[in-house]
């Protein structure tokens, strides 16, 4: 773990000197786990809580980044964690859901579902727990949604999907809202399981099944997400009837979508670009290029909206510029950014993302330290994790 101050030691300067391009003298501390960071963090007052592929939760100190505890499991750590009262409740690949004490790592309770399942190379997250009318809500690879007590851990209901679910739930009044690799979006009654409706997905000539992998958003009286047809659909919250539908050619859209000011943000996957649309219409405001694929949802700080990049770089929509720049770069994207990319921030020539080695070349791209994980930002500082499985609490300007 390395940390850097605003005085240091001359002993200390070639830190501060290799932290300066793009801003990173702005990199407070880092800490590094023994495996890639897809989880998304959560904080309290002092404590950042962090999952890791090394099967560990990890307590941090908000401050410095020192270690105050961790918690290994059987599987990799996915899913962003919940704070609830006195407790951290996460989900692991080992099929298990967690409780544990936030202060000391006790264990509280567990649950076990009937076993997860990871899709493809792609299905790089968990569904993240979450809270609402007093129970747990949580997806499965098994392909359940469940509803769990969350004082002792006890199942509530649960309901059967076709495939996988792997998007977090959104819970809006009684009703709550998730979508799963069946091709499938469900809005269930929250109080007993039930089914409210169900909307399926346009499908496209290789993906029929239009998965839906990760998040949704809630927007007035409808909910938006993506899916892997190439389209983000809006829906209506009690009927389930399609609003409108962008299709984006080509590409997944995988990341949860981000609604700020009646539009409606994400990032795509094989088309590497960055959207901004009308959430009531879905026409396009304006949109971004770069150079890799978004799975993170986007988040706004100070009026200006950052997000991270598979190339390990995070970015920020200057708001009244209508401009991306740069604010940060991981450590690998700054060692190995080269192994995939020539001057002029294309690909290599002699890089191939989709040819007959791309679990190589995905590899590749995850040595670069891509940002899979959402950032989280509090007093102007954001937290994120990369996946060489380093954590970072970077200043923002």
């Amino acid at each position: 773990m390395k940390m850097i101050c605003k005085f240091v030691p001359l002993g200390l300067l070639f830190l501060i000197i290799s932290y300066g391009v793009y801003g990173q003298s702005q990199l407070l501390w880092d800490f590094s786990t023994q495996a890639g960071i897809y989880s998304s963090p959560t904080i309290d007052e002092s404590t950042l809580y962090i999952g890791s592929n090394d099967s560990c939760l990890y307590a941090l100190n908000k401050r410095n980044g020192s270690l105050k505890w961790k918690f290994k499991t059987r599987g990799e750590i996915k899913s962003q964690p919940l704070l609830h009262k006195g407790s951290v409740i996460f989900n692991s690949t080992d099929g298990l859901v967690y409780s544990i004490d936030k202060n000391n790592a006790k264990k509280q309770w567990i649950f076990r579902t009937e076993g997860e399942k990871r899709l493809d190379m792609w299905d790089y997250y968990l569904s993240s727990p979450v809270y609402a009318n007093n129970k747990i809500f949580v997806g499965s690879g098994d392909g359940h949604i469940y509803a769990i007590d969350p004082n002792n851990g006890e199942l509530i209901w649960k309901y059967k999907t076709k495939g996988i679910i792997h998007a977090s739930p959104v819970v809006h009044k009684e009703t709550v809202y998730v979508g799963g690799f069946d091709g499938f979006f469900y809005a269930l009654n929250s109080e007993n399981g039930e089914l409210v409706w169900k909307f399926k997905t346009i499908g496209a000539t290789y993906f029929p099944k239009g998965e839906i992998q990760r998040g949704a958003a809630i927007y007035k009286n409808s909910v938006i997400f993506g899916s892997r047809d190439y389209n983000v659909y809006s829906l209506n919250l009690e009927t389930g009837r399609g609003m409108w539908n962008m299709k984006e050619k080509g590409s997944w859209v995988i990341a949860p979508p981000f609604i700020l000011d009646d539009l409606v943000y994400f990032g795509t996957s094989d088309s590497h670009r960055f959207f901004g649309l009308s959430a009531k219409t879905g026409h396009e405001k304006h949109s971004f290029h770069v150079n890799m694929r978004i799975y993170g949802k986007a988040i706004v700080f100070d009026n200006e909206i950052y997000f991270g990049c598979f190339n390990g770089k995070l970015y920020k929509l200057n708001q009244s510029k209508e401009k991306l720049e740069q604010v940060f770069q991981t450590h690998g994207s700054k060692k190995n950014y080269y192994n995939v990319y020539n001057e002029t921030d294309k690909f290599r020539s002699d890089f191939k993302l989709y040819g007959k080695n791309f679990k190589e070349s995905e590899n590749t791209i995850l040595e670069l330290g891509a940002i899979l994980s959402t950032p989280v930002i509090e007093n102007g500082i954001a937290y994120f994790g990369d996946t060489n499985g380093v954590f970072y609490a970077y200043k923002l300007k």
